[in-house]
């Protein structure tokens, strides 16, 4: 309730999207007619009622530029997000984890080295330039990749990555540190002791007890991929919801920004729960009352 609130009063502060719909030879009263046709003429905590009250019913009204439900159009620019985040997240896993973990057994060797510089440098560079960069080393001076839009796997390659890395470095920083002080605990001596061979050692002893903080952070970097793609998706011209957020903030749509926004939340605040019963899953010394 509260994130409603502070998003529809913060995107009524753009002005008001009658006056970039109307033609620029409207007449003043042609203007006050549609902002009567499109409600903006009621007060803001009318309007506000008006749109909470449908929400909670499914129905988040009506795109003031595209002209449809804006839960229609949220779901058709979904799954292309969807696409990037799931590329995105599979780079992180794939590249983040066994580097962090080879990264701890290796601790103080070139690899580790090249580890913390590989994790220092994803947190390091914004977003937009590790694109801009790609863009002018793949595609203008390589001439391998495309430069934006979507359609074939080549189009996803450049967007993934950097949408991806900076993720992969915290994973891989996350994986590092946890392993670093399970490998230092009593059992894994005595593990080692026993005679166990070494990537038992490491991989059931060693990274399923120290999965818990690694999957939290991908759990929550999952729901952040999706809703964190604004930057990446306008700067490679990507048409999925973060795209669809600025393209709304630009038209001054209302209605389409607190559904985009709205959702998020929503897909936070359960991703969030789905990580406190995996725990349970995870390590059987947590309970659950």
């Amino acid at each position: 309730m509260g994130i409603s609130v502070i998003v529809f009063f913060l995107s009524h502060l753009s002005g008001d999207p009658a006056l970039l719909m109307a033609s620029p030879d409207a007449k003043p009263e042609d203007i006050e007619a549609l902002r009567i046709t499109l409600g903006l003429n009621k007060p803001l905590h009318v309007q506000f009622w008006m749109f909470i009250s449908k929400a909670v019913r499914g129905d988040f009204g009506q795109s003031i530029r595209w002209g449809k439900p804006c839960l229609e159009v949220w779901l058709i620019r979904f799954p292309n997000t969807l696409l990037l985040g799931g590329a995105a997240m599979a780079f992180t896993l794939v590249v983040g984890i066994p580097t962090g973990i080879l990264s701890a057994v290796t601790a103080g060797r070139w690899f580790d080295n090249f580890g913390k510089a590989f994790a220092l440098a994803g947190q390091s560079m914004p977003v937009f330039w590790v694109g801009l960069m790609l863009m002018l080393v793949f595609s203008v001076a390589l001439r391998l990749l495309p430069t934006s839009g979507m359609g074939t796997w080549q189009h996803l390659i450049m967007p993934s990555f950097t949408l991806g890395w900076y993720f992969t470095a915290a994973i891989t920083r996350l994986s590092r540190s946890a392993m670093l002080d399970i490998l230092d605990s009593e059992y894994i001596k005595m593990a080692r002791i026993k005679g166990v061979p070494e990537f038992l050692v490491i991989l059931k002893h060693g990274f399923r007890n120290a999965m818990i903080p690694v999957v939290t952070l991908a759990a929550l970097n999952v729901v952040t991929l999706l809703n964190g793609t604004v930057i990446t998706e306008t700067v490679f011209n990507w048409p999925g919801i973060g795209r669809l957020i600025v393209d709304s903030i630009f038209a001054r749509d209302y209605p389409m920004v607190q559904t985009c926004v709205l959702i998020a939340s929503g897909l936070f605040i359960f991703t969030n729960l789905f990580v406190d019963i995996l725990y349970a899953y995870i390590d059987p010394r947590i309970k659950y009352q």
